[in-house]
């Protein structure tokens, strides 16, 4: 492959630059405009729940911007990894993960405000087609919002809950030239692992996964808001994944019914889809919730950082909102009434000030 074809994915990258930089210092008509010149006037977007989907940059800001900056008036934008690559399927990916930080003062879906600083991570997948933006699958951390609030209906996290640390190495802003050979092996290391990982249970024990080929062993899985994060593999294994297969222990098994978007770039892989996951709540159930025997589909959006050859971060998001709205669990509704008798209302800002 030429190199001027190859680094596609360093212009893709310079190409959302503004509209990042827009978001350092959130001003509503600096967004807008990078808004409308990051996109394409017909990009489709794919939010998670409540959000759901839309066209365009203006229905963007409308929709997901204007009532999160109303409810954090200084509100900034921290990417702690930038970083793009090729699909399997001929698209153009850019990958940033981040927090948007501020002041929570206002009502935000409903969630109470603190007067205080709040983060909400975000994992946003950017596909390009000569030049702009076509295409945004993204992830907000919705109900790590409502746990700094005090405000989180559901049941509590099994791993832990912390503001979720950008790269250990502080490279997750992966400059350019996009290097094909060593891209394309983080790449592949992650789908043969997510292969061996497929293979338990239903074709053995915990060994069958060979954890250790592939994950370091200090590595850290920060899990989505409501999962939690864990350490280690025993950590990956006690918070994380025997509980979700104890209680959807068919996952994996719908391959044909899903897409993926695996990309790789440098030291750091990535995948995204809307959605890339099926499978059944039976057995022990999930999150607190009793076994339905529906399947459902989830969005996973996540990272990988490889070190040495073996995985020592991986950053995971899911839309957990919209897997309780399958189910039949309204997280707003439930959310509305634990916090009921809170005065809902604006908080002054700067809090504080005379």
């Amino acid at each position: 492959m030429r190199d001027d074809v190859m680094d596609v994915h360093t212009k893709n990258k310079a190409v959302l630059a503004p509209l990042r930089a827009s978001m350092v210092d959130f001003d509503a008509d600096g967004v807008r405009t990078a808004l409308r010149s990051v996109l394409a006037p017909d990009a489709k977007i794919h939010m998670p729940h409540p959000f759901g989907d839309f066209e365009g940059p203006d229905a963007f800001y409308e929709t997901c911007y204007a009532p999160l900056f109303e409810a954090i008036p200084d509100l900034e934008r921290r990417d702690w990894i930038v970083m793009g690559g090729p699909d399997e399927h001929g698209g153009d990916w850019v990958g940033c993960g981040g927090h948007y930080f501020g002041t929570f003062v206002a009502p935000w879906l409903d969630i109470p405000p603190t007067g205080h600083l709040t983060h909400m991570r975000f994992h946003e997948f950017y596909r390009l087609e000569g030049g702009r933006v076509v295409e945004i699958q993204t992830l907000w951390d919705i109900p790590e919002v409502m746990m700094q609030a005090d405000a989180w209906p559901m049941a509590p996290s099994l791993g832990l809950e912390f503001c979720i640390p950008g790269p250990a190495t502080l490279d997750g802003i992966v400059p350019g030239p996009w290097d094909a050979e060593k891209s394309r092996a983080s790449q592949q290391h992650i789908i043969d692992m997510l292969a061996h990982l497929k293979k338990h249970p239903s074709q053995g024990g915990p060994e069958v996964m060979e954890m250790e080929r592939f994950w370091h062993e200090r590595m850290n899985w920060y899990g989505p808001a409501g999962i939690g994060t864990g350490r280690g593999i025993a950590g990956f294994r006690n918070w994380h994944q025997i509980p979700f297969l104890n209680g959807m222990p068919d996952r994996g098994q719908y391959l044909d019914e899903i897409t993926y978007h695996f990309f790789g770039d440098g030291d750091y892989a990535a995948v995204t889809g809307w959605p890339n996951m099926i499978q059944t709540v039976t057995h022990d159930g999930w999150m607190g919730i009793a076994p339905s025997g529906k399947k459902i589909t989830m969005r996973s959006l996540d990272f990988w950082r490889l070190e040495n050859g073996k995985i020592r971060e991986n950053w995971v998001m899911v839309d957990i909102l919209d897997a309780y709205r399958q189910l039949g669990v309204d997280v707003f509704a439930r959310l509305r009434e634990f916090n009921k008798v809170r005065v809902p209302g604006r908080i002054p800002f700067p809090v504080g000030a005379a």
